[in-house]
């Protein structure tokens, strides 16, 4: 027994993948060409075995209207759009045509291009277009660090009572912890993580999920 969550080595995390959310083919080759074509920027995508996770809470949730900031390849969209309820959609949002240009080639493999909607511009101005009362079941944040708090404050209001947000690379590799660090983005993230913690609109856990996850539930 133990009451600190394990340390996840490669070959631990391995494991984790192999007997609870091994990839299928098309997952499998788009982690596959992300790494090959986009070298300095892979380790933007979601782990696997997060997806495995947007999948399995967003079919939980029963999610039928879903939002993601932050869109890059398109492993996570996939994830999300694989979970919905019958007829749901999922709105992304990015600003990147050259990494979302290899999203929507995936999401045509994948057979998903009726569930999800692809909306490019600075997120910030783009979510304004959405409805401003609540209907959002599921949003997934994973885009620039510093505009958390500005998407947050976004989509809270527009998420329905018992909706679920989603925030990526809270822990900030662990830098989290810093007194001072020298990133922006971890800046951005203490105080996200700060305001989070004390916005009453919300019950939120942080799990240590890949580079942190974030779950708030709207009251």
């Amino acid at each position: 027994m133990t009451k600190q969550t394990l340390p996840l080595t490669v070959e631990l995390q391995q494991y984790v993948v192999a007997n609870g959310s091994e990839p299928d083919e098309l997952v499998r080759d788009l982690i596959d060409e992300t790494e090959r074509v986009l070298p300095l920027d892979a380790g933007m995508q979601v782990a696997p075995e997060q997806a495995a996770f947007l999948t399995l809470l967003t079919r939980i949730a029963g999610v039928r209207r879903a939002v993601e900031i932050g869109t890059f390849t398109g492993l996570s969209s996939i994830a999300i759009a694989r979970g919905l309820a019958d007829g749901g959609r999922l709105i992304c949002f990015d600003v990147s045509d050259e990494f979302t240009s290899i999203a929507r080639r995936y999401w045509q493999r994948a057979g998903l291009t009726d569930r999800v909607e692809l909306r490019l511009g600075p997120a910030a101005e783009t979510l304004a277009t959405l409805p401003a009362e609540p209907h959002l079941d599921l949003a997934f944040i994973d885009a620039d660090k510093t505009g958390y708090l500005g998407y947050w404050e976004a989509l809270v209001p527009r998420m329905v009572p018992g909706g679920l947000i989603l925030v990526d690379n809270v822990l900030r590799h662990g830098h989290i912890i810093d007194a001072e660090p020298a990133d922006p983005g971890t800046r951005a993230m203490q105080e996200f993580n700060r305001r989070v913690l004390d916005d009453e609109r919300v019950e939120s856990v942080l799990l240590p999920i890949a580079d942190g996850l974030t779950i708030a539930r709207r009251r």
